[in-house]
Formats: C-alpha cells, structure tokens, sequence
C-alpha cells in the first residue's frame, strides 16, 4: 500500500451503490427474477454484495451458472435485468443510514459533491435525482456506452476538471476495491467506506489510506472537527 499522505481534500466523488445508497435488494430482485425467467437459480442477496460493482453486464456475468456464462445467454439475462430493474429500482432501495447528514455536513463545509457510478448512467442519474434532489451534485456519471468504467481514472478526472480542482485536493469515497484502484489511478485520496457491501480487506488491499466506519464520520475523518 501506498505511503500515508496529509491532505484537505475540497471535493469529493463517491461511488453510488452500497456507499451513498442501499440498493441491494432490488438489484438482486431484478437479476433474480431475470434468472428465474431463463430457468435457473436466484442466488440469497447478500451474495450479490460480490457481484455489483463493475457494471451490469459483470453483474449478469457472476449471478449466471458457470455453464451460461456465454454471449446469448449474458445478453438475454441482461436485458431481462434491466427491463426488471427499471420497474423495481425504488422499491426497497435508501440512503445508507448516516449519509443525508454526511451530505448535510459536507453541504455546509462548502464541499464539492459528485457521484461516479459503474451503474449504466441513465439508472444512476435517476437514482440520485429521486434519492438526493436535495443536494447539488457538480456531476453525476455513470457508466456510458465506449466510456471505460471504473479503475479507469477518466470519469474521476472529467469531474475533477469540472470540479476546478487538482486530483489530490478530491478524496474518492466508495465501498470496494474498484472504486480505490480509481482513487490511486486517478491520484485522488482513496477513502474506504466500511459500512458498504466489501470487507476493509479488500479496501485496503485495493490502496485506500483511510477507512471510515460510518457515513457521519467521514466529514471529521477526512476534513477534521
């Protein structure tokens, strides 16, 4: 890992799913009923805590039987997913707990928000446009068509130039490996957050030099009292 540096990060980007919003249930929903209509086993939410985070498609391509994971079968379990998804994305999806008041506090410290997601971008600008309508978000990204996804840095530095702001004044805030691979890549502060749906293991082993328990921690853990 790398050495431990000392920073006040002015912006911060954060990931979407498990860090600002719980939306595991209706994930697995979606991709339990599209597996179902394909005639094969659903699979227990948790376990969908290790299949999101790399786009729909990687989603689709785990929760398959090893047997199914081929072309035909990966394009119709997807589109079944995302006919599912978009029926269902706000059902039981929330705020984690804790973070309209991270946002609040942020918010108020004059903090530049964004959100960058690996969730395909249409999906990702509805979710926050009806979770968080109370928050000005500089940008929010997810994953579009010929766009590299996360660990590549691209997405974070297109917001970081919009932000008007080096990479190392912005602390890159998600919940698994991936979103830190994007924080070191992108040579932004990789913050961990521990409450999403990855162990502090991988956190750590991705590169993240902090790991913060609890949404209402992180504005005193990363910017002090």
């Amino acid at each position: 890992m790398s050495p431990q540096r000392t920073m006040t990060p002015f912006g911060m980007i954060f990931d979407l799913d498990g860090t600002l919003l719980d939306t595991l249930a209706d994930i697995a929903d979606a991709a339990n009923a599209a597996l179902g209509e394909l005639g094969f086993e659903g699979h227990p939410v948790d376990a969908y805590r290790f299949f999101v985070g790399e786009g729909a498609r990687m989603l689709i391509y785990r929760a398959l039987p090893q047997e199914a994971r081929k072309g035909a079968s990966i394009e119709q379990c997807l589109k079944g997913f995302m006919a599912h998804y978009q029926q269902g994305w706000k059902i039981k999806t929330r705020p984690c707990p804790g973070v309209p008041q991270m946002l609040d506090n942020l918010t108020r410290r004059g903090i530049s928000l964004a959100v960058l997601s690996n969730k395909p971008h249409e999906m990702t600008r509805l979710c926050v446009e009806h979770f968080f309508s109370g928050y000005d978000f500089v940008r929010v990204l997810g994953h579009r068509d010929n766009v590299p996804k996360k660990p590549d840095p691209g997405g974070a530095l297109t917001i970081a130039a919009k932000m008007s702001l080096d990479p190392d004044n912005i602390a890159f805030v998600g919940d698994s490996g991936v979103d830190m691979q994007t924080a070191v890549n992108a040579g932004m502060l990789p913050v961990g957050a521990a409450w999403g749906y990855r162990p502090h293991s991988e956190l750590l082993g991705a590169g993240a030099q902090k790991i913060v328990e609890r949404p209402q921690n992180l504005p005193e853990s990363i910017l002090g009292s």
